[in-house]
Order: C-alpha cells, then sequence, then structure tokens
C-alpha cells in the first residue's frame, strides 16, 4: 500500500513551484484552493504571505502561471476581506498580451464572454478566465444539503 503525505500547508508558493516542477496547473491550484476553503482555512494569510519565485529562465507559460498565481491570491484575499500581500503588486505579474484560459479560451465569441466575465484582479493582469475557476465547493456542497434536508 502506498502511503500519500500531505503538506501541513500548501502555500500559493508551494503551488507555483509544483507547476514549475511540472504539475499541471490545474491540479496544484486546486489542491491550493482546498486548503484555502478547507485544510486551512484558519490560516490563509500564511497560505499567501510567501511571494512566488519564478525560475531563473521563466518562460511565457511559466510566466503567466506567476500572473495567474497573483491574480488568484488577490481575488481570494478580497472575496474573504483579508488583506492582499503586497507581492502581488509587482508589475511582473501583469501579462503584456491578454491570455485566455479555460474550456473554448479560443473560440472569439467565448473570448467576448471571458472579457466581461473574468475577476478584476485577473483582467488587470490581462489574464481572461471565468469566475468559476474559483466555486467553493465545500460552501456548495452545504447548500446543496441544507436544501434538501
Amino acid at each position: 500500500m502506498i502511503e500519500t503525505m500531505w503538506a501541513d500547508l500548501q502555500t500559493m508558493q508551494m503551488t507555483y513551484q509544483l507547476i514549475v516542477q511540472g504539475e499541471r496547473p490545474w491540479t496544484a491550484l486546486g489542491d491550493f484552493l482546498n486548503y484555502w476553503h478547507a485544510y486551512a482555512a484558519d490560516r490563509r494569510a500564511e497560505l499567501v504571505h510567501d511571494p512566488i519565485q519564478e525560475p531563473v529562465e521563466v518562460t511565457l507559460e511559466l510566466r503567466r502561471w506567476a500572473a495567474f498565481c497573483a491574480a488568484s491570491v488577490e481575488f481570494l484575499c478580497q472575496t474573504d476581506a483579508l488583506p492582499c500581500p503586497q507581492w502581488i503588486y509587482d508589475p511582473t505579474y501583469i501579462l503584456s498580451e491578454g491570455w485566455f484560459t479555460g474550456l473554448g479560451a479560443t473560440k472569439s465569441h467565448i473570448q467576448e464572454r471571458l472579457k466581461q466575465e473574468a475577476p478584476e484582479p485577473f483582467i488587470r493582469r490581462n489574464i481572461y478566465c471565468s469566475p468559476r475557476a474559483f466555486a467553493n465547493k465545500y460552501a456548495t456542497a452545504a447548500s446543496v444539503q441544507r436544501q434538501t434536508a
């Protein structure tokens, strides 16, 4: 039997490092969100305190994910009324060209919708994604449970 070891705290810094090391970005970010919403909800400031660290030779894809991580931290902090860490305001995390991400994001009509729907912290960084990327499955499950009770 293989035993899985979970980190006590998967910070955003660790999450970005996992992406740099080849972890699928949505998996790493999804794991981070589990810590944010459930495993370490009482330690959210710690989850985002330390800045992410880009590799010396950063690719366009890794630069995009770094900007996405910074926007995610700002979005989550705003949503949960926490102060944002200063590192997220580094201009390095603003993309020079628009990046559309999500299902169908290469289609022009989807891009137009994403320009309207993307949360502000992402738009300011030239990233266009659905706000549903941050749906809180724990809150959704609780809501469904209350409705069926």
